[in-house]
């Protein structure tokens, strides 16, 4: 604003060079305008500087983008109370959606393990069944089962009643919603605080979103090798997603206080 101040000092006095050739006079004349002429030109030139003033205005708003882009209204309802709200909602949702994909997880886990105590089971029942292979005189009284057979067919009847709850495909399910709204909201609940306050406060609830965010995706990667039957990816799985609650849990009061600032600072809607 000051260079153009002083742009609008400058004289009306204008260099015309001479229009005569003469050897005793080589140097330019100066034409000052009458008064009329200086009042149109004046005019003219605060036309003109109106005309520059829009792309003046965009210049200087490239030049300090952090002026342009600082909250205090210029985004309207995007920093208003109602969408600062939907984050720690969808959070809050997430967190316990979370818990039901982990017991769907432990549910599909147990119809694998299950089949694998049943086999060793039957391996410890094989001998003892040779042994008894000799078929029984007529009226004789049948032998009672033993434990382990009795175990075997408990184990059974539960992994086939788990089989019929489809755990698997609820549990690949869930951890695909998980995945897409979880990535979604946490990288939203930050651009949400930069609408609002034109910056963002690095500190443990943003620290663990983020870990929040990459453990999900980490956790996901590892589907195709669990798919092949890999026990190591499987176990990192578990491992990774344990350490994911954990963080939510850890992450809720100071979610707590920064809804309670947002009460504060914004208003509705």
């Amino acid at each position: 604003m000051a260079a153009t101040l002083a742009f609008l000092q400058i004289p009306t006095t204008i260099v015309i060079p001479s229009s005569k050739s003469s050897s005793s006079s080589s140097q330019p004349q100066l034409f000052i305008p009458s008064s009329k002429s200086s009042s149109s030109h004046s005019q003219l030139f605060i036309s003109t500087t109106k005309s520059l003033s829009l792309p003046l205005a965009a210049a200087v708003t490239l030049l300090n983008p952090q002026d342009a882009l600082a909250a205090g209204g210029e985004f309207g309802i995007l920093e208003g109370r109602s969408l600062a709200l939907i984050h720690p909602i969808v959070m809050g949702g997430l967190f316990l959606y979370t818990l039901y994909a982990g017991y769907l997880g432990w549910q599909w886990r147990r119809v694998r393990t299950l089949q694998d105590e049943i086999n060793d089971l039957k391996k410890q029942e094989k001998p003892v069944a040779v042994a008894t292979a000799v078929p029984a005189p007529e009226g004789t009284p049948q032998v009672a089962p033993s434990p382990i057979q009795l175990k075997i067919q408990q184990l059974s009847e539960e992994r086939k009643e788990l089989i019929k709850g489809q755990y698997k495909d609820k549990h690949f399910n869930a951890g695909s919603i998980l995945l897409a709204f979880g990535v979604f909201e946490s990288i939203g609940g930050g651009v949400n605080t930069y609408l609002r306050t034109g910056k963002l406060f690095p500190g443990p609830h943003l620290f663990a979103g983020a870990a929040i965010t990459v453990l999900w995706a980490t956790a996901a990667a590892l589907v195709p090798p669990m798919q092949k039957g890999n026990e190591t990816a499987r176990s990192l799985h578990i491992a990774l997603n344990a350490i994911n609650v954990l963080l939510f849990i850890w992450q809720i009061p100071t979610g707590w206080d920064i809804v309670l600032k947002v009460f504060e600072f914004t208003k509705w809607p």
